[in-house]
Formats: structure tokens, C-alpha cells, sequence
């Protein structure tokens, strides 16, 4: 598709997914993309570039600009602004919802707490506080859940709704939350009070750690990824008491880091005319990171080719029954069975 007018692009480039607004000459929002990113932000941001500048034209990309904890890698290989996080949020916040006072953002490894208060016809950030390393109670968090229990996020988040008295589970520790979760099941726990409780224990945990001490100073708005987990949507409604005409959930809960990082671009006049293509960022993944030290990447266990069990050196029979001892051993994190032979020394 090839325009005549000029376009601006945003990105936000997180641990989890790339984020990508496409605004036009008057700021209209032209497309909005959600991309996982599969452990490769390099590669992803390149191929959103690629297909923008194939269906755009690079001589109409106006100005780039990134947020997100790989976007401050990406943007001076590609000619782009970048913009800190907290503040891109902030000014998303400033343009959609300037009523707003209190801002939650939830991606897949980061979580923010922003308080906002008017001045001279805009808003400021007052304060401001981030989760540690840890990425409980985060996107992340929610989609090993899911994973273990056999869900996609998106039915996990609908599930939940079912829910009438969700237990309590441990959001602090991921390992934790697994213990409390195999107990539910192990006492037959229907799966959507199970959900539910994860739901609960992101919001609490928010609270009680991020938020400690401080008041939630309504409007809230609720952004970020795990925004469209409706579990979590109605937990943090719920254990903040707040009322529909207190609770914001924007439109573009998403990509509100892109478009604030976008904004602040263009109101700065910042990075206009700045974009210098891709070659540079291809140029850094075929070469530059060769320099890096990394260790290899961990490889799974060889796989017996027909019993799908680790080989431990004895040959079994599929066709055979064999008198054996079995040993299980229920984690917070997996489950180990071992078979030994009756026979065995």
C-alpha cells in the first residue's frame, strides 16, 4: 500500500511482544499491531520495519520512535527516538484519558505503578514505582499458569469470570503460586476458582508490593498486555473498590507505550526526519552480536524414541510387562516418575 503523505511509527518493544502504531499527518491512529515476540526482539522489530517500509515507502516514514526494554538497543541502529518507558505511558495517558490519576501497567516481565497530577493544562508525574527482577504477578507469570493447566491466556481470562469464591493463592513467588495451585488441584478445584485465584493474587500482590503505602487516586486506568485478561481486569476493579466511573481501560490499552512514546516524539519535534532504514539493525544481528557472550542454548534431554521418557541406559520392552517400583516425586514445578525394576540391584 503506498500513500502520499507522511507516517509516524511507534514501537514497543518488550521481553514479551512488539507493540506497533502507525499514525498518520493529523495523528490518526492508521493500524495497530501485537506481535509476540518469541524470545527475538531484534528480529521481530526488524520484520514489522521491513513490512512498514515495503507497504509505505521509507520516503514517507516521517519518525520512529521506541519504548520498551529492547527498543533502547534498537532505536540508534535504526534512526529512532527513544523514549523511557514511564514517561511514554505517562503521556499516552495525557492524550487519551488526561482525567486519569493513577496508572497500572502490566506487560510480560515489568509492571508500573504512575501517579499523575494536573499542571499548566497537562499532567505530570508525581511519583512512580517498578517491580524488582522478579516477574511475578506479571504477564509472564500468568502464561506459565495457563500453560500448565492447558489453556491459552485468552480462555484463562474468561474462565475466571465463572468464578463465584476465588481461593487465595501466592502471587509474590511464581514457585509458590505453583505449590498452592497443584494442592487446589489435588482437592479437585475447578479450574476456573483456580484462575480466578491467580487473577486475585496479581492484583493483591500489585497492591501490596508496587503499591505499598500509597493511595490509588481514582481515575485508574489499567494498561499494558495483561490488560486483556479479563480475570485480572475484574480483580484489580475488585480489590482497589473501584466503581466503572473510577476505572479506565483504554481503547489501546496495548499499545499505549508506542503511542505515548509517539506523542512525546512529535510534540518534542524529536527524530523527525531521523529514520535511516533497517541496514543498520540487520547489520548488528548478522554481526554485532557475535561479539556477545552467551552461553549456549539449553537443550532438552534425550528422549527415548518409543516411550517418550528419558533414557536412562535400560532398554525396555513396549510389548512386555515388567514387575516395578514407582517413585513420585509432586513439585511446585514439575512432576518426576521413576520406574524400578523389581529385580533391580
Amino acid at each position: 500500500m503506498k500513500i502520499s503523505n507522511e507516517i509516524s511509527v511507534g514501537m514497543d518493544i518488550g521481553s514479551v511482544s512488539a507493540n506497533t502504531i502507525i499514525l498518520d499527518e493529523n495523528r490518526n491512529i492508521l493500524e495497530e499491531h501485537y506481535t509476540r515476540t518469541k524470545g527475538e526482539p531484534l528480529e521481530t522489530a526488524l520484520s514489522m520495519l521491513r513490512d512498514i517500509i515495503q507497504r509505505y515507502g521509507r520516503e514517507h516514514i516521517q519518525l520512529v520512535s521506541m519504548t520498551g526494554s529492547a527498543g533502547k538497543l534498537i532505536a540508534p541502529l535504526v534512526g529512532a527516538v527513544f523514549t523511557n518507558e514511564v514517561i511514554a505511558h505517562a503521556k499516552s495517558v495525557e492524550v487519551f484519558h488526561p482525567d486519569v490519576r493513577t496508572v497500572i501497567e502490566i506487560g510480560g516481565q515489568d509492571a508500573k505503578l504512575i501517579f499523575l497530577a494536573p499542571e499548566d493544562g497537562k499532567l505530570r508525574i508525581e511519583d512512580f514505582q517498578m517491580n524488582s527482577v522478579c516477574a511475578a504477578g506479571t504477564g509472564s507469570f500468568l502464561d506459565q499458569q495457563a500453560y500448565r493447566m492447558g489453556l491459552t491466556i485468552e480462555d484463562f481470562g474468561l474462565l475466571a469470570l465463572k468464578s463465584k469464591n476465588p481461593p487465595r493463592i501466592a502471587g509474590r513467588c511464581s514457585v509458590f503460586a505453583k505449590s498452592d495451585m497443584i494442592h487446589l488441584q489435588q482437592v479437585a478445584t475447578p479450574d476456573f476458582d483456580i484462575v480466578a485465584g491467580l487473577c486475585y493474587a496479581v492484583a493483591r500482590n500489585f497492591k501490596s508490593t508496587i503499591g505499598r503505602g500509597k493511595d490509588f487516586v481514582s481515575p485508574v486506568a489499567f494498561q499494558g498486555g495483561v490488560a486483556a485478561n479479563l480475570g485480572v481486569r475484574k480483580a484489580f476493579k475488585d480489590v482497589l473498590s473501584l466503581d466503572d466511573s473510577e476505572y479506565v481501560i483504554p481503547s489501546h490499552f496495548a499499545s499505549m507505550g508506542a503511542l505515548g512514546s509517539l506523542f512525546n516524539s512529535l510534540d518534542k519535534s524529536k527524530g523527525i526526519g531521523a529514520f535511516k532504514g533497517v541496514e543498520g539493525l540487520e547489520e548488528f544481528i548478522m554481526n554485532g552480536r557475535k561479539q556477545d557472550r552467551s552461553l549456549d542454548k539449553l537443550k532438552r534431554p534425550e528422549v527415548h524414541p518409543s516411550l517418550n521418557t528419558t533414557r536412562t541406559g535400560y532398554e525396555l520392552d513396549p510389548d512386555g510387562r515388567v514387575d516395578c517400583y514407582m517413585g513420585i516425586d509432586v513439585g511446585s514445578t514439575s512432576t518426576n516418575v521413576i520406574l524400578v525394576k523389581r529385580t533391580s540391584r
